[in-house]
């Protein structure tokens, strides 16, 4: 297991250790385990929506990993940081999420590619940007969501990790239980089948 060298400056190490007081005693539990659903449901969707592509696969997926941090809390032991584990039950459950979801119809590629506008969520205000440009925004969006759910479930976390929640290398190391080597590997095999797919799609518009 990677171990983080930080565990004792855990941000969450007091609210978590409140927690398990809390359900040891069996008394007010769910109310002290608020904050930490407040705190981390956010970056738990987002993991979850990038991972299974639409929103209410994410839903479901978002609600089993909090339903797991609820039941398995009492027996976290910081041996990493609580956010990586917390992330690694996300990324867990949206994968297992979508092996199961495999014996059933699947949306089609072209469908994903026609409607980005309701599979990707849209932070940016665009109430001053041209039409056009704003449009093409959402396809690109689009786009790279699609090539994101073609990689494999190792490289999409991989990818989700890194470049939408933002975590270092060691952090994802931490997370996904393996060795700095592998992230690395990981993410270039990553970023390569993700060329592939991105760079027609670029040329179209960076270079009209």
């Amino acid at each position: 297991m990677i171990r983080s060298k930080s565990t004792n400056l855990d941000p969450d190490r007091d609210l978590v250790k409140q927690c398990q007081a809390a359900a040891a005693s069996q008394e007010g539990y769910q109310g002290t385990f608020r904050p930490i659903y407040d705190g981390y449901k956010d970056r738990v969707y987002s993991v979850c929506f990038r991972i299974t592509g639409n929103s209410t696969d994410a839903l479901d997926a978002s609600q089993e990993a909090f339903s797991q941090i609820f039941r398995r809390l009492q027996g976290f032991r910081f041996e990493s940081k609580f956010s990586s584990w917390v992330y690694r039950i996300a990324v867990n459950a949206s994968i297992d999420l979508k092996r199961r979801a495999k014996s059933r119809p699947a949306a089609s590629l072209d469908s994903i590619r026609s409607k980005p506008e309701k599979s990707v969520p849209q932070f940016e205000d665009t109430r001053h940007t041209r039409p056009s440009i704003a449009a093409s925004r959402r396809e690109l969006e689009g786009e790279v969501q699609t090539a994101i759910l073609r990689l494999s479930p190792k490289l999409r976390s991989i990818i989700v990790l890194r470049y939408i929640e933002g975590l270092p290398y060691e952090g994802i190391a931490e997370t996904l239980e393996i060795s700095l080597g592998t992230v690395k590997s990981r993410l270039s095999r990553a970023h390569a089948a993700m060329d592939r797919e991105l760079s027609p799609l670029m040329d179209r518009h960076f270079t009209d």
